[in-house]
């Protein structure tokens, strides 16, 4: 993750640096997100084929040495092809390290496992805009330093004496019928695939064509995680206590004015870090907040089904994010990153307003416990989410028959 984060946030700063468009660093980024959706569909099937250790060693090569070459090979179409390369990558990377968990973890300890996990991955990313400070990216020696960060992750899996887990995966339900079972869910999720890829890809790109400095923009991108890691677990507690789709509309509300407050104060570094703060406290427990939402519609038996439906539209509305936000910076300059976000967190507000004149919601009591998932997560980590889900709402099914 700390090799992820500094490549992701490095390649917005040299973007700028080579002199690509706002709109040809929205593509390039992009491009990350359709190797990811490609990935986790098809990185399953190749750890059947092969097995996890070398397909963890295989595909860390090859993200090993496509950071190498992006500043070899400083062009729009080399740099797309390799985002692609990379998302795919990193894709199978996490399944297979996400695999090993899930096989690990126990019924006693999942929801702690899940937890750990989340807290190492945003760890990583905040670690890796530290980084960014101690090299020119102009130069060689960062994208070094992400090839070499990612190359010394093999060690711990070829190392490992753990036996390698038996990977299965769950069928997807369809789309349709995920859609039906919980509207707001499948739309929210399309939107915080938007949100999400624009802060994880867009970040960097916005503080460069807003002329901060190296340091300002590791401090901005790195405000945006530190928000998210503070407040998962207050939102995911509050969430376990109200009407969800109350929360999913004061977080996005709270998330929308943090937004119009950085393109507001966009001059006044120290408010747009509490703006980015605001942001990601808000915007990233949304996207577990939403999975739990719409497994309070599921039956017991179809929330591991569903996870699947759940990341392709999550990451349909990845692929559209910085395409859009790309377009409209180019047509209004930075501030349309702040724009594009707030108009995204306020359109989930409408939604929402909307649905709740639709249908009854569940009492709280019934509603199933809260996980904490990060938009990073592959689809195993979606599942072993999904079974912390499952576990928690089979064991209030035995609380009541034991009442009874």
């Amino acid at each position: 993750m700390v090799g992820n984060g500094l490549q992701g946030t490095l390649l917005g700063v040299r973007g700028g640096m080579e002199g690509f468009s706002t709109l040809t660093m929205s593509i390039v980024m992009s491009a990350y997100f359709v190797g990811f959706l490609g990935g986790s569909r098809l990185a399953p099937a190749m750890i059947r084929r092969v097995g996890h250790v070398r397909v963890f060693a295989a595909l860390a090569s090859f993200i090993s040495a496509v950071l190498i070459l992006y500043p070899t090979v400083a062009h729009p179409a080399a740099w797309a092809l390799g985002r692609v390369a990379i998302g795919f990558c990193f894709s199978g990377v996490y399944v297979t390290a996400e695999s090993w968990l899930n096989n690990s973890a126990s019924n006693e300890n999942r929801g702690q496992a899940l937890s750990l996990y989340m807290i190492v991955q945003m760890s990583g990313v905040l670690t890796a805009q530290g980084l960014l400070v101690l090299g020119d990216p102009s130069g060689y020696v960062l994208f070094v330093i992400s090839s070499v960060l990612v190359s010394i992750s093999f060690a711990p899996i070829l190392l490992s004496i753990s036996p390698t887990p038996a990977f299965e995966t769950t069928k997807s339900m369809s789309l349709r019928e995920l859609y039906h079972l919980s509207p707001l869910g499948f739309v929210g999720m399309f939107i915080m695939g938007g949100v999400f890829s624009a802060q994880f890809a867009m970040a960097a790109v916005y503080g460069t064509v807003a002329g901060m400095s190296l340091g300002q923009i590791s401090a901005f991108v790195a405000s945006i995680y530190v928000g998210a890691l503070l407040l998962q677990y207050p939102i995911g507690w509050i969430s376990d206590r109200v009407d969800r789709r109350q929360l999913i509309m004061v977080v996005s509300i709270t998330g929308g004015i943090g937004a119009v407050l950085g393109f507001v104060f966009e001059s006044n570094f120290s408010l747009l870090l509490a703006a980015s703060f605001l942001i990601g406290g808000m915007t990233n427990p949304l996207y577990a907040l939403l999975i739990a939402y719409t497994n309070d519609y599921l039956e017991v038996e179809d929330m591991a089904a569903a996870s699947g439906g759940l990341m392709f539209v999550n990451g349909l509305g990845a692929i559209a994010g910085p395409l859009c936000i790309g377009w409209l910076m180019g047509q209004i300059g930075a501030g349309g990153f702040f724009l594009f976000l707030a108009g995204l967190m306020f359109l989930l507000v409408i939604y929402a307003a909307y649905r709740m004149t639709r249908r009854a919601a569940i009492p709280v009591e019934e509603t199933g416990s809260y996980a904490p998932i990060t938009p990073t997560a592959s689809p195993v980590a979606m599942e072993l989410a999904q079974e912390v889900f499952i576990e928690a709402a089979q064991d209030d099914e035995n609380n009541i028959l034991t009442k009874d």
